[in-house]
Order: C-alpha cells, then sequence, then structure tokens
C-alpha cells in the first residue's frame, strides 16, 4: 500500500484538481415518489429555485465526470429496472400543454424543434433533456487557461459523414450560417503542428511489445511524416521478423487470394475479421496483429478482431495492395466503409465539435439565449441558461428533465394527443401535447412506451450502442511535445488507445495555441472493449466497466498514461496536468450493420427500420433510428419524424 501511495504522489494524485461531478446538486434520484402532488407552475415550469436559471450555471466549464454524467442516468436505471414507480407514486400537474414536446436535446431533438417551428411558426414547443446541458452527444468542453479561451468537443467531433449531406441535413446547416467547405479552407490550420516540425507517433508499451518505446515520425498512409517505414521500425522494440511483417503489409504488393475474381475477394474478406487476415491469411506474427490491434476503435469503437477484413479494406487499413480490388463498394460492407470507399462527405471541425450545431440551433429557436449572429461568434458566445425555459416564449428546453413516460391519449389510431412525464429533482411532473417526437436513445423507448406492439419493442431493445470515452486534459504547455517531435500518439496497448494535441482551428474571436511554451488541452480516447466477443457483448461488457469506473481511477490512468509516454521529452504529470474532464458515453455510437455478426435484412425487416414506425401522435428520431452515427443522420431522422407528424 505504501509503494501505491508513493506512486499516486509522483502522478499528482494528491494535487489540488477539480473533480465537480454535478451542478448544484441537481443529482437526485427518486427512491418511493409522493402521490399527486401539487405544485406551482413556476416549480413545474424551471423557475429560479432550478439551477439552470441560477446565476452562474455554466456545464461546459464542469471538470470531472461529464458526458453521462451523475444524475442523468440513475432515474431511467430505476425504470429499467421496474422500480421507479413506486404504488403510491403519482405525477404533478403543471398545467402545461404544447403543440410538440420533444424527448432529447440533441442535435437531432433540437433539430425536429427547427424543423416543426419552421413548418408552424408560432407553435409551442418544449424540449427535455436528462443532462444539464443540451447538446446530446454534441457535448462541449470549456477551459480558461492563463486567460485565454480553450475548447475541444466532450463528445461528436466534426462535420463529416461516409456519403453526401442530403439536401435536408445541408439545408439545416446552410440555414444556421454554416458552409463546411468554406470554413475549413479559411479556418483549420492543419500545417501548424506539421511546421514545428511535430507528427503522428506510436508508444510501444512494454507490457505488450517488450520495451517502452515512444517513436516519432509514424508514417501515415493519408499524409506526409517525413519518415519511410524502414526507419520508423529501425526505431521500434519490435522483432526484425515482425518488422519485416509490417513493412510487407504496409508497403508489399502481394495477392494474398491468387486465381480469384475481386467480387470473391470480397466476399470472403467480409467473413472473416481483419484480425483473423492478418494471422491466417497474411500469416503474421501475433504481435504485428497487436500492433494493428487498436486502430479500429476510434471508428467503430472495437478492435480488428470485431471488424471485418473487407470494412478495414474500405476504411484504410494495408495489406490490400497487391490483391486487384475493384475500388468501389462491395454488398457486404458496413455503412461507414462503404460511403468512404465513394468519396464521403465535406469535413469540418468547430473548436467544440458539433457542439456549435447544437448551439446554433438552440439560438435559432430561442435567440436571447446564445448573443450573436453567425457560425463563427457562437463558438465563443456565453450562453444564458436562465432564457432557456422561461414562460410566455414559444421554444422552451429543460434541462436536467428525463422523460419517464410518453403515452397517446385514446388509442393510437384515433388519438387526440400525448401525455408525458419527467422525473426532475424529487418529484415527478405531467404536460401535454398534440404530438411527441422521441429523440432519445432507442433502448429506452420501450420502457417511455410500454403501450408499443411487441414486435416494435423487440426491435427497439436491439439497438446496442458502442460505449466510448473522450477525456480532455489541460496541461501547463506542450514543450514535451515539441522535444519528442510528436503532435499526436497511437497506444495500441494503452488505457487511451490515442491521444494528441488539440486540433488548430481559427474561427471568429478563437484561436489556436500556437506556442509550446503554453497551456493547451489534450484529447484522449478510451473504448472499452472486450477482444475475442461479439461486437454487441463487447459493447455490453465496455459499458459495465464504464459505469463502475470511478474518476479517480480514469484520473490515475490518465496522468500515468502521459506520464510514461511523455517522460523522455520532460513532462511531469503532477506538475504538467492542471484540469481534467472525463466525457463518459456508455451508450455512445449507434451502431450499424456489421458483416461477421449480422446476416442482411431486407429494408423493412431491419430493427431502426422496424423501431423507429409511428405510434399514434409519438414518434421516433435520433441517430439510432437511422443505424448510423453521424450528425446528418440524426437531422434526416428528425426530418422523417416530424414529417410523419406534420402529415397527420
Amino acid at each position: 500500500m505504501g509503494d501505491g501511495r508513493r506512486e499516486d504522489d509522483g502522478l499528482g494524485m494528491n494535487r489540488p484538481i477539480d473533480r465537480r461531478d454535478f451542478l448544484n446538486g441537481v443529482a437526485m434520484t427518486i427512491g418511493a415518489l409522493g402521490a399527486g402532488v401539487a405544485c406551482s407552475a413556476d416549480a413545474a415550469q424551471g423557475s429560479a429555485a432550478w439551477p439552470q436559471n441560477e446565476p452562474g450555471y455554466d456545464p461546459p466549464r464542469l471538470n470531472g465526470l461529464r458526458g453521462s454524467h451523475p444524475g442523468s442516468f440513475e432515474n431511467a436505471h430505476h425504470l429499467r429496472d421496474g422500480d421507479f414507480w413506486s404504488p403510491a407514486a403519482g405525477m404533478r400537474e403543471t398545467g402545461e400543454t404544447y403543440d410538440l414536446v420533444v424527448v432529447g436535446g440533441g442535435i437531432s431533438g433540437l433539430a425536429a424543434a427547427r424543423f416543426y417551428r419552421d413548418a408552424r411558426p408560432g407553435a409551442r414547443i418544449l424540449i427535455l433533456d436528462n443532462h444539464d446541458d443540451f447538446g446530446g452527444h454534441a457535448k462541449r468542453n470549456e477551459f480558461r487557461l492563463d486567460g485565454k479561451l480553450h475548447l475541444l468537443n466532450g463528445g461528436t467531433l466534426e462535420i463529416d459523414s461516409p456519403r453526401p449531406y442530403s439536401s435536408v441535413a445541408d439545408g439545416l446547416l446552410r440555414s444556421l450560417g454554416i458552409e463546411p467547405v468554406a470554413l475549413s479552407k479559411a479556418c483549420d490550420r492543419d500545417d501548424l503542428y506539421r511546421s514545428l516540425g511535430l507528427r503522428a507517433g506510436v508508444f510501444f508499451d512494454r507490457e505488450t511489445f517488450g520495451a517502452d518505446a515512444l517513436v516519432a515520425g509514424a508514417p501515415s498512409r493519408f499524409a506526409r511524416s517525413g519518415v519511410d517505414w524502414p526507419t520508423f521500425l529501425a526505431r521500434s522494440p519490435l522483432p526484425s521478423g515482425a518488422q519485416a511483417d509490417i513493412l510487407r503489409i504496409e508497403t508489399g504488393k502481394v495477392d494474398y487470394m491468387p486465381g480469384v475474381t475481386s467480387a470473391e475477394k470480397k466476399d470472403r474478406l467480409s467473413r472473416i475479421s481483419y484480425r483473423a487476415f492478418l494471422l491466417t491469411v497474411a500469416r503474421v506474427a501475433p504481435i504485428v496483429a497487436d500492433f494493428y490491434q487498436s486502430h479500429t476503435q476510434g471508428e467503430w469503437g472495437v478492435g480488428i478482431d470485431a471488424v471485418s477484413a473487407l470494412d478495414c479494406w474500405g476504411f484504410g487499413m494495408p495489406g490490400f495492395q497487391g490483391m486487384g480490388l475493384d475500388p468501389h463498394a462491395a454488398p457486404r460492407m458496413s455503412f461507414t466503409p462503404a460511403g468512404y470507399v465513394e468519396g464521403g462527405s465535406y469535413v469540418f471541425h468547430f473548436p467544440d465539435g458539433n457542439a456549435s450545431i447544437a448551439r446554433l440551433l438552440v439560438r435559432s429557436l430561442i435567440p436571447s439565449a446564445i448573443p450573436g449572429s453567425d457560425c463563427r461568434d457562437v463558438v465563443t458566445a456565453q450562453a444564458d441558461y436562465s432564457r432557456l425555459d422561461r414562460s410566455g416564449q414559444d421554444v422552451r428546453i429543460r434541462l436536467s428533465s428525463l422523460c419517464v413516460r410518453a403515452r397517446n391519449l385514446g388509442e393510437p389510431g384515433a388519438s387526440r394527443g400525448v401525455e408525458l412525464a419527467y422525473a426532475r429533482g424529487d418529484g415527478v411532473y405531467r404536460v401535454t401535447a398534440r404530438a411527441c417526437v422521441l429523440a432519445s436513445w432507442n433502448m429506452m423507448i420501450p420502457y417511455l412506451c410500454p403501450e408499443l406492439p411487441a414486435k416494435q419493442r423487440a426491435a427497439l431493445h436491439k439497438v446496442v450502442k458502442t460505449p466510448l470515452v473522450y477525456t480532455s486534459v489541460a496541461i501547463r504547455n506542450w514543450m514535451a511535445f515539441h522535444r519528442l517531435g510528436v503532435s499526436s500518439v497511437m497506444s495500441p496497448g494503452g488505457y487511451h488507445s490515442s491521444f494528441g494535441l488539440n486540433w488548430p482551428v481559427d474561427i471568429g474571436g478563437y484561436t489556436a495555441e500556437r506556442s509550446p511554451e503554453r497551456p493547451i488541452l489534450i484529447h484522449m480516447t478510451r473504448t472499452p472493449c472486450k477482444p475475442g466477443l461479439s461486437e454487441f457483448d463487447q459493447n455490453r461488457a465496455g459499458r459495465a466497466e464504464l459505469m463502475s469506473t470511478s474518476f479517480e481511477t480514469f484520473e490515475r490512468e490518465v496522468r500515468a498514461q502521459l506520464g510514461r509516454t511523455l517522460a523522455a521529452g520532460g513532462f511531469d504529470p503532477a506538475r504538467d496536468i492542471t484540469a481534467i474532464t472525463v466525457n463518459r458515453w456508455p451508450h455512445g455510437y449507434a451502431p450499424e450493420w456489421n458483416p461477421l455478426w449480422d446476416e442482411p435484412l431486407p429494408l423493412e425487416q431491419q430493427p431502426n427500420v422496424i423501431g423507429r414506425a409511428r405510434f399514434g401522435r409519438i414518434t421516433i428520431a435520433n441517430s439510432d433510428a437511422g443505424a448510423a452515427a453521424y450528425t446528418d443522420c440524426a437531422i434526416d431522422q428528425a426530418h422523417r419524424a416530424v414529417g410523419e407528424i406534420l402529415a397527420l
């Protein structure tokens, strides 16, 4: 125990650091609910007594555990487990009625409100969200370092999709003033780190590769690194045979399936994992497969053991250069690689990720909440949360409010409206509406609407979202990165599979940090998974791990990994780390079809299509409904859901 304490002291675990997990005691779990309690309209609607209306309320500036933060999910688990409603439970009447209630304040829910408001100006709309901030997965992490604003995405990273944005999604962006191509040309500073001599690196850990070694200048198939593969590999601790295998995989032109047509090769590759391809087809040493194991985690949340070799070909992984594969998508490819093979969409990264899209949507719905006029000034604008939920305004956003029931008034086929109940603080409140869009996670909807047909409930339950962690770390300076010649690091055996300096973007009044002597943010990615299991079983195991992992454990792992990787550059985690925000998403990416585990189904038989069917005056949106974890999908599904309501 003494050695552990000394190690913690060396990491800086005893140093002051903000570990706030939630705002002003918002996280309150309802055990037994009081029956039939009346309440004033102000109490139900979010008066000054509610934290979101109190001075200084600013969730993006919180550190500690964010994402699915304490207070946002406990009642959902009670509802799932059947112990939310006590025998004496009742709802408090708000007396509120709306034209539309949207459950979920993420991009899909906000887009749904916008589409409905555009179609019916002046409509009264209420948006409910279980988190203490709007945006859903598009969360914003905000830091003030030496007086300068620094931003990172706490979830959804960028405007990017495997296929071009639809006219609907593109039209919504343009209505918000977002033109990704022009913004990328004007705002991205991709050459900043390269101009300072910084490149991508790989950290080989001793547990996996026999010795600790950070090797800078990892060659890239997508950008010049300044180092060739033989030079890079010679600096690694890998055995000579493994080095030869990687060189063959990366630069060789071997046809591993000679005498077979491209179509048949693709079919075979779709039925084996990339790890199996490396080990049994390309016949590399096991340590080589370990080198590539985590390369797919950032995209799919699982390693190469759970992604098909064909999908990895589409994603640009090596080993297929000599196989003569037709350059187009194939029938048994999943959504992401099939789209990227054909070109993908435009790309742009706001400093806070797609949180800026959420903020622009909120501004368009409630202009007084976020001052400014365009997509550039929204980045530095200060949101006034007290203006989100005021009586008398057409659109209201009510945070820390978990929907626990949504039911049609009357039979679904002849519904005259919708009744909704939401838990907030120590009570459950009732509102009614002409219609409702559930822009929430699919797996929760059967618990909100137990009256749904059994087939639809079963389809909704089939969605198993991918858990992931985005960690934002503030450091005093980045001289260690500069000395070591790296701007980002892949860690095949690390707790976080990758980390890197904040993406350099200049937009509006926001500028990227240019001096290594100044503070900066580091973005770290972790996708907890259990190699060897099916994708969904890995997701379930990873989710259980995340829910049982304390902030203290995350902090220790962050400090240990950064300290160990950057030690040769003089990095001291006890001295140099000033703040940590862990964005924990047990229910992260929406899942897409995986050819290793799923049989191809006609569109009408796919679970997401069955699950999103309209139920009376209740419709379903969010990226789960489109089976693709992309912002354009969330927008398109919102448009479909609102269209179903408008057609009634």
